[in-house]
């Protein structure tokens, strides 16, 4: 009987919704244990490194656990939630409902039927094989103990003290607390969470380590607390932590690797954009962009577009490993877009063979999904060249750091009302400075000089659109 029931039951692991990533937090289940669920059901939504992404179960049954709380990061092969899948025999096992809450004895026998077939993934996405370990094979004896424990926490009895002996092995704890506990020598075990859902965090390890010190130059008890603050250096009244995960942990080190890698120059130059001004406000009225979204943003996009054509060396990447330069004969033209999750860059496939119309619902659409939070994690991946809008926040420009593997990002400033001498004569025209960060490994001065020069001379002269298109 014992064995039909684990046969029945199916886990799914967190798969690897991105290249490379090796965790994700949970931000929200959508199902709870007894819920039946169907094949290609969204049962939780999780964020990874690079977006917010929503997990479809791959198979029909009935939840029998959730493994891990709202808020828990999670690595990428860990199985999150156990189900059911036993069809019509689905009545059977109903009694055993009650026992749900308690997780200890169900992951056992599911890491050993998980063998049996092939590991449940999302189409179009892999599980990191160095992530998953099987967990050696329990004996007779073990299983039977394992279902004494439980059967006694249900009766009340005190023989059950042992079942939550495996949830204690493995306290709820994010990678740098965990790594800050080892550094500190404190067992996790040992320390009160504070967190939500029980999580512990590093002002939690920080105070458990507080005693140790203080305890020999003043034993009264109540002089313990008092340290803990000194120690974290970290004043809950006056300061505020925000850790650091998900999108902001991956810009922070992507930018710091791309800093400390590739030989930043940039370049800037100021330009008058009157009559890009102008086009912009004709094409609003223009039949053929009814219902899209026309900005400036847009004749920058495809200026930068035909600069790449005019000069597609430009356009390339650093291959470290083979010591090549890998030229793109495509441009995946990257928007940096700001989100409550923080710095975002998906990109534009194949922008270059797009048409000013099918660029411009491109972008809408770019826009529109970042700050909804529905970017997908391949929307971010294969960028070649990046355009970062720092003026609409009212600055006149700025120094932009090169997304990892991308050779240029160009950086638009504030487009202003400014005295400028037109035809001879100072007279009031919209101005703006271009900023274009480059790889120096890939460009040299002169290459990345020309690029920079035609963006700018295409925005003041927009009908070279047509002649250099």
């Amino acid at each position: 009987m014992t064995t039909m029931t684990e046969a029945s039951v199916r886990e799914f692991k967190m798969p690897d919704v991105g290249e490379g990533l090796t965790e994700a937090e949970i931000l929200k289940w959508y199902v709870q244990v007894g819920d039946t669920v169907t094949d290609g059901q969204v049962v939780c939504e999780v964020e990874t490194a690079k977006a917010a992404v929503e997990l479809p179960i791959p198979y029909d049954g009935v939840v029998r656990e959730l493994r891990f709380a709202q808020g828990t990061t999670v690595d990428v092969g860990t199985a999150i939630i156990a189900v059911d899948v036993s069809g019509g025999a689905a009545s059977e096992p109903a009694p055993a409902a009650p026992a749900e809450p308690e997780p200890a004895p169900v992951p056992a026998p599911a890491e050993e039927a998980e063998p049996q077939g092939r590991t449940p993934v999302l189409v179009g996405y892999g599980v990191a094989v160095s992530s998953t370990k099987r967990r050696p094979r329990k004996g007779p004896e073990a299983e039977t103990a394992a279902a004494q424990a439980v059967q006694a926490e249900l009766n009340g009895h005190g023989a059950a003290a042992p079942a939550p002996a495996p949830v204690k092995e493995r306290p709820l704890a994010k990678p740098p607390v965990r790594k800050l506990a080892k550094d500190l020598g404190v067992d996790l075990a040992q320390v009160t969470p504070s967190g939500p859902d029980g999580i512990i965090t590093r002002e939690d390890v920080h105070a458990a380590v507080a005693p140790a010190e203080p305890v020999v130059e003043a034993p009264a008890p109540a002089a313990v607390p008092a340290p803990a603050p000194a120690v974290a250096g970290y004043d809950s009244a006056r300061e505020t932590r925000i850790p650091v995960k998900g999108v902001r942990k991956a810009t922070a080190q992507a930018m710091i690797g791309s800093a400390f890698t590739a030989p930043h120059v940039t370049e800037f130059v100021t330009v008058d954009v009157t009559r890009t001004m102008k086009l912009v406000e004709e094409l609003k009225q223009d039949k053929e962009f009814q219902g899209l979204r026309v900005n400036p943003l847009l004749l920058i996009a495809k200026a930068l577009l035909v600069a790449i054509k005019r000069n597609p060396e430009v356009n390339a990447s650093w291959d470290e490993a083979a010591q090549e330069i890998v030229l793109k004969h495509y441009v995946n033209l990257g928007i940096a877009a700001a989100t409550p999750r923080g710095l975002i860059v998906p990109n534009i496939k194949d922008a270059q063979d797009k048409t000013l119309p099918q660029l411009s619902a491109a972008l809408g659409e770019l826009v529109t999904t970042a700050r909804e939070g529905r970017t997908s994690p391949a929307a971010m991946q294969g960028g070649t060249v990046t355009i970062t809008n720092v003026g609409v926040f009212g600055v006149d420009t700025g120094t932009p750091i090169l997304n990892p593997g991308e050779s240029a990002i160009l950086a638009v400033g504030a487009i202003k009302l400014q005295p400028w001498v037109h035809k001879g004569k100072v007279k009031p025209r919209q101005v703006t400075t271009l900023a274009l960060s480059f790889d120096h490994r890939l460009v040299d001065g002169e290459l990345g000089s020309k690029v920079l020069a035609d963006v700018a001379a295409i925005l003041e002269q927009p009908k070279r659109l047509l002649s250099w298109a």
